[in-house]
């Protein structure tokens, strides 16, 4: 089978973002993921199966199926954006290494249309299946959350350290540029010592040179009345600009990464 009908299952595709890599970009988010983790803003990720998801009253159909031939049609559709600004095509979810063939396909399809590729992703897959991406890949997104392994699973589902030997092994690869990200979720992880922690870890990771704290926000609160879910995190407020500088600043006090607020 020719690797452009390989199939795989997305609910959404955004374009002109300036977020989630360099210059502007088009997110293809797929459907999947391991982690549950009690803050997430795409609720309709989670799972692999297509849904039906109230928005503003009315049924949507959340996930479709689609080939890689299809989708990098889709993406090359903005290739003089790209060219311009630097950008290209950024894979996000859930965790789109849940559909490792997919995604390996469509990364391979951009890179071969000269097109610059990156991942968002929780590095929640075995070292195996990362590995085999890699040689598409120029830019990982990797969302590191906390480093006290009870904690992570408290609010995730899962224990971290399979997330974190990943980021070592893909840092010691030097086949990728691996940029280490924080959702900033109080309760969770908010504190001057979590994010020092967490910092201090990425500082031990080679050719780790930026670090991204990204704040919490409700922004996918609706999506779970949608899908006839509670939201966990209702009496949690978002960090203040005063605190995500705190933090930053506390970054910059343990170890030389370039920090920033926001991706």
């Amino acid at each position: 089978m020719d690797y452009l009908d390989t199939k795989g299952r997305v609910f959404d595709v955004q374009k002109y973002s300036i977020h989630d890599g360099p210059g502007i970009r088009t997110i293809v988010f797929l459907k999947g993921c391991v982690l549950r983790c009690k803050w997430c803003c795409n609720p309709e990720s989670q799972e692999y199966k297509i849904q039906t998801m109230k928005v503003q009253g009315e049924d949507k159909v959340i996930g479709r199926d689609v080939t890689v031939r299809e989708m990098i049609e889709e993406v090359e559709k903005d290739r003089v954006y790209y060219y311009r600004s630097g950008g290209g095509m950024t894979l996000s979810g859930g965790e789109c290494l849940c559909q490792p063939e997919f995604a390996g396909a469509l990364l391979r399809a951009a890179k071969e249309r000269g097109i610059s590729t990156a991942i968002e992703s929780m590095a929640c897959a075995k070292w195996e299946t990362i590995e085999t991406i890699l040689p598409y890949l120029d830019t990982y997104l990797m969302d590191i959350k906390h480093t006290n392994p009870a904690k992570h699973k408290e609010f995730t589902g899962r224990s971290n350290e399979l997330m974190m030997e990943n980021a070592r092994k893909v840092a010691l690869s030097g086949k990728t540029r691996l940029v280490i990200r924080v959702p900033v979720i109080p309760t969770f992880n908010d504190t001057v010592e979590e994010i020092q922690g967490i910092a201090r870890f990425a500082d031990t990771l080679p050719g780790v040179d930026k670090i991204h704290l990204l704040p919490y926000h409700r922004l996918g609160q609706d999506k779970y009345e949608g899908l006839g879910r509670p939201y966990l995190m209702g009496n949690v407020e978002p960090p203040s600009k005063e605190h995500m500088e705190t933090l930053k600043k506390a970054v910059h006090a343990v170890c030389g990464l370039d920090c920033q607020i926001g991706g």
